[in-house]
Parts: structure tokens; sequence; C-alpha cells
């Protein structure tokens, strides 16, 4: 972060300066939590369910911190500290963030969509890193806080700016776009994530939609051009549609599925023809890769770039990360979360992979509302229709993965919890065994079951 002055600050937050001194330090980081702080920083304390962080301020400030945004002032002042008093420290976090943005002439490209956005930001970031020094969202980061501190790392040396933001309510997106502002508006697709919250898929595409309030004229509106509600929005914007279907422009043929080693495929634009390789497993890649090659063209990247970007991707975190143990076993760890859309992904890459013996651990799925008994049930049917050997289903919810699967003439157990299936989960993945691990993050933490695998004594 570049220094800003105490005056500043206060400026950009519209907020009153309670005890000004003339030698009052700059600040070059912003920090929300006192348990990591960095020295010299501005400490925004953050007010939570089960939590406020004003209670924290005086043991942020003697840690090192150089003063405080703060809604409420603890009851002795520190003359070598400064505070400022804001009447909410959430609003004030996004307009220095905001104040702090305007410093930087560089593109922005804002993502969202209901599956796969940090893997779409991470292809992007791969392509346009090619070419160019990229600020990206950093893992988790895409939410009221996160996006502001991101904007905190912008540095003199970035050329643009890719920046995620997701949401699972009205005006989130909104918000967010208030502060990014973007040139390109990406929307990777619309599913059922969050549709407890939004109603419907109709009710998410508006929401998602709300990324537009902010795009700047003249702006690139760019979309899954295979989705069919997103086919439905007629934008004011130039709008690239990405995808396999004939009316996209950047259109994807040629695919060819290689398992767990990756996906090639042809991508063609108004202006060139790539032929791209995918060192990650999953055809949903391919609209990944397309609308980076859109992306990078309006920025200007050469053929060379596009085509060495797009074979550079890895993936992020527990996102389709492939695990290979002794005996030809292979864990296919995408336990960061879970949607209907993306445990069907998982499971197509699954049913794709070479084990002889191919199991999924799949655990529940939140935020579906009304929609999550038949979409679990679903679930269940989609792993025997592939050909999955076998279903360990864990959690109350997933106990309709099983009977899914069940029903469709697939083999399936349910486990209330995880503890309660470790035996079986030992039991079935045998040498030669494939296995998708894969639910919702928050409610299952199903991390705990690839770290109980790979802790295992295998022997070749």
């Amino acid at each position: 972060m570049l220094p800003m002055t105490v005056r500043e600050i206060e400026a950009a937050v519209g907020g009153v300066w309670w005890n000004p001194r003339k030698d009052a330090p700059a600040v070059s980081a912003v920090c929300t939590d006192s348990r990591d702080l960095v020295s010299g920083c501005l400490f925004v304390p953050w007010k939570g369910e089960n939590f406020d962080g004003h209670d924290f301020i005086d043991k942020a400030l003697e840690s090192g911190a150089a003063g405080t945004l703060c809604a409420r002032l603890p009851g002795d002042l520190r003359p070598d500290r400064f505070y400022i008093k804001v009447d909410d420290t959430r609003l004030a976090l996004k307009a220095l963030a905001s104040a702090y943005r305007d410093r930087f002439d560089i593109p922005f490209i804002q993502i969202t969509g209901s599956v796969g956005k940090t893997t779409t930001k991470e292809m992007i970031a791969a392509v346009l890193s090619a070419g160019l020094k990229i600020l990206k969202t950093p893992e988790n980061f895409n939410n009221d806080i996160g996006t502001p501190l991101t904007m905190f790392r912008l540095m003199p040396e970035h050329q643009a700016a890719v920046i995620e933001t997701g949401m699972n309510h009205f005006g989130e997106i909104h918000y967010l776009g208030e502060l990014v502002r973007p040139d390109i508006a990406v929307i990777s697709n619309i599913g059922d994530a969050h549709i407890e919250f939004l109603g419907s898929r109709e009710g998410i595409l508006k929401a998602k939609s709300e990324i537009f309030d902010f795009l700047k004229p003249g702006g690139t509106a760019v979309l899954n051009g295979d989705d069919a509600l997103l086919d439905t929005l007629e934008l004011p914007f130039t709008t690239l549609r990405c995808g396999q279907s004939e009316h996209c422009g950047i259109r994807v043929t040629d695919v060819s599925d290689r398992g767990l080693d990756g996906i090639t495929c042809r991508v063609t634009t108004e202006k060139d023809v790539y032929d791209l390789t995918i060192n990650a497993p999953g055809q949903h890649l391919v609209y990944c890769a397309s609308m980076a090659v859109a992306i990078a063209e309006v920025l200007g990247l050469n053929h060379q770039q596009i085509v060495s970007g797009v074979a550079s991707f890895q993936g992020v975190g527990s996102r389709m990360e492939i695990v290979r143990l002794p005996g030809r076993r292979i864990i296919l760890n995408d336990c960061y979360n879970a949607n209907p859309q993306s445990v069907a992904a998982g499971l197509e890459v699954l049913a794709k992979s070479t084990g002889s013996h191919k199991l999924a651990i799949l655990g529940d799925m939140g935020e579906l509302g009304d929609h999550g008994e038949a979409a679990h049930y679903n679930i269940g049917a989609l792993a025997a229709m592939l050909g999955i050997d076998m279903v360990i289903a864990i959690g109350q919810k997933a106990e309709k993965i099983a009977e899914g699967t069940l029903a469709s003439g697939g083999s399936a157990v349910h486990f209330p919890d995880k503890a309660s299936a470790r035996s079986e989960l030992l039991r079935q993945f045998g040498p030669d065994t494939s296995v998708l691990v894969k639910a919702s993050h928050f409610s299952m933490h199903f991390e705990t079951i690839v770290e109980f695998l790979k802790e295992q004594d295998y022997q070749d």
C-alpha cells in the first residue's frame, strides 16, 4: 500500500480526527484483525454477530497499530496514536479503499458467478500475467472485508487488477461494484448457489447482474454464452459471449478431454484462432479459458502470451486438487465448496479418471432452501448414471444423495457424520481407486477427510 496521511484518511472516510497532531505518521497498511497486525498500520475494528472489534482497539494500538477508524471511541485516548471517529467502520473501510483505488488508472476486471468464480479469476490472472503485472484477489478475499483489503495491495507496478466478488443476498454485488468500478465485468454462470436467499435462478441472475451497475461507460461484459439465463441479457456495453454454442463470438470447439491430465481445445475469436492446452481436469475449464482469451485480447496481449498463459494455469486451494498416493490411489480434493453444478462437474471428472474403482465421498450442500432435497437426490442419481462404483454420503442432507444413487441402480451408503464413516472410507479406498471428496466447506469441512486419507500407511 502506498502511504496515506491521516488527513487523507480523514477526508476519504468523512470522519473526525479526534486528537490531531502535526507529527502523526502516514500509514502503509490497513488491518481488520488485532491478532494479525502490520506495525504502523491503520486498525479498522469490525462488528460481527458474536464480537465487536472495538473491544480490541487498545490491544491493536499496543501491538503496533498507528491509529484506528472507530465508531466507538475507547475510554482513554493515547496521545501517540490517532483516532478517526466514523459512523460505520464497514462503510468507512469501503470509502477509504475507494479513494485508494482512484490513485490507479489501470483496467479493473470484476468477476462474479454461481460456480467457478475463483477458478475463473485464477485463469484470467494466469493469462494476463503472461504480459502484464497483475493484482488478483487472494483466496477468500471476495467479500465486503476482503475486497477493500485487496484494493490496498495495489502498487504502482500493477498494470491490471482481477477482482473476484462473491455474494449470497441482493445488493452485495452492487455494494462491491461501487468500489471496484470495473472496466470489464465477468459472469461465469448462473446456478443454484444461494438460491435459498434469492428465491429462484431468475433472482440469482438479477443479483449477479448488479455487476453492471458500475461498469464504466464503454466497458465490456464477458459472459458464459452457453448459459440460457445469461443469454437473455441485453446490455448497453460491448458483450462478449464465450462458449461452445454457434452464436458465441468467442467460440470453443475441438474439445478433447484427457481425464486427469487436462483438456485441449480450440478458441476462435474475430481476431485469431488459439489451440489451447489446459493442464487441469474438467471440461468446465474451457469456459474459464475462453473468457481469459477474450479479456486478454481486449487488453492487447499477443497470441503467444495468451497460449502460454492458459498453459500456465494451475488449480487453487481445494479445487480439484489431484493427490496421488501409493497403490495408484488418487484423491480428487474438491472440498472447498459444493453446489449442484460443481458437484456434477466433479462427478464427471471422477467418471473419466483412470482408477478401476471410482468412489465419491459426498456431503451436504448448503443454501439450497426448498430445492435442497431434490438437488441432493438428483446428484445421487447422476452418480449412478455416470457409473460411479460407490457413493459414501455423509451428513443429514446427504441422506438424499444415497437415496438417489440407490434408486438409480447404483451403490451407496449413508453416515450421519464423518467419524462414523471412517472405517468404510478406508475399506473403499483400496488400490487403484480414484475418489472425489466434495461438500459445502463451512458446514462439513471435508478437508479433514482428505487429511485422514492422506495420512494412512498405504503400500504400493
